[in-house]
């Protein structure tokens, strides 16, 4: 699905109503996730992610990546081997989402841009947090600056939200990076809950940022990859522009070395971003542009439930 102005033109002679236009696609965007996904976060979880609770729940083995402060030591004794007691989630959860919309991710080769999908993905977390008392709220880095909207609940507010958020305009040439809306993000004034953070994450390092959010939040890291970010066709000769800096470089396709070598740095890459955001204490999601993002979604959330436990995403380019 495609949002406002990176939609596909009008026919010749109609002029419909942009704002008309959004509504319709966020309507239609709704039906689609709630449709597909509803059902995924029924039972105990009150949230996408199970956030941190002060009444204790059950026990489970330990497993890498778990948190030792919740080392059960008496369940440990007594079983000779180490276990972990989970808290029961709280009711109401505090979503902040910070939403990349830099000009690097208003790009895209498959059915929809990079841009499109971050706006798709901040709909589903905002559609199936949704539950009584909980609260959702967004920051947007359009490259330059940032845009805050404050938390709300209900459906409505979501909505209003998403709209807010398609009629933001990326900045080309600014190159400001993640950082900013971290830091704003792991502030003191926010209420410890549920941090998402919607990017391709490219550009400055973010890894410092990202660590202080998850000092404070539980964190869902959700990168946004298309495929000619990961390989390159046999097309000839081509120009490519820099959509953040506006350089301009001509690369001959036609070089099978070349577009190993291109393959070979887009599976580091992303080797290197699941490895930062392993190290900041974050949860990680790929979605790709030219895959079913809602079954990738959907396949996350499932195993970190029945998990219990962080789980990075595996993307085979």
């Amino acid at each position: 699905m495609k949002f406002g102005r990176r939609g596909s033109p009008p026919e010749i002679g109609v002029d419909p109503d942009p704002d008309e236009m959004t509504r319709a696609v966020l309507r239609r965007l709704e039906l689609d996730i709630t449709r597909r996904l509803d059902g995924l976060l029924q039972g105990d979880y009150r949230g996408l992610i199970p956030g941190l609770g002060s009444e204790p729940g059950e026990t489970r083995i330990y497993a890498p990546g778990d948190d030792v402060r919740r080392m059960d030591w008496n369940v440990t004794a007594r079983t000779g081997e180490p276990h972990i007691r989970d808290s029961i989630a709280d009711r109401e959860l505090e979503t902040w989402a910070l939403v990349d919309l830099s000009a690097s991710l208003d790009w895209g080769t498959s059915t929809r841009t990079k841009a499109d999908l971050a706006i798709a993905a901040l709909a589903a977390i905002g559609i199936l947090t949704e539950r009584a008392g909980n609260r959702i709220g967004a920051i947007v880095s359009d490259g330059s600056s940032l845009h805050e909207i404050r938390t709300g609940g209900g459906r409505r507010h979501t909505m209003a939200m998403l709209r807010r958020i398609v009629a933001i305009e990326p900045q080309v040439g600014a190159t400001s990076g993640l950082e900013p809306g971290l830091r704003r993000m792991a502030g003191p004034g926010r209420r410890g809950g549920l941090a998402v953070v919607i990017s391709d994450l490219l550009g400055p390092d973010w890894s410092d940022g990202l660590r202080a959010v998850c000092l404070r939040h539980e964190t869902l890291v959700m990168e946004i990859v298309d495929q000619r970010e990961l390989e390159l066709p046999d097309v000839g000769v081509v120009e490519f522009v820099d959509s953040e800096s506006g350089d301009l470089v001509e690369i001959n396709t036609g070089k099978r070395g070349l577009r190993e070598r291109y393959a070979e740095a887009g599976r580091e890459r992303l080797a290197a971003h699941a490895a930062a955001v392993r190290r900041a204490g974050a949860d990680h999601v790929v979605l790709r542009t030219d895959d079913d993002w809602v079954v990738a979604l959907a396949r996350f959330v499932d195993r970190r439930r029945r998990g219990g436990r962080r789980m990075i995403s595996k993307v085979t380019p």
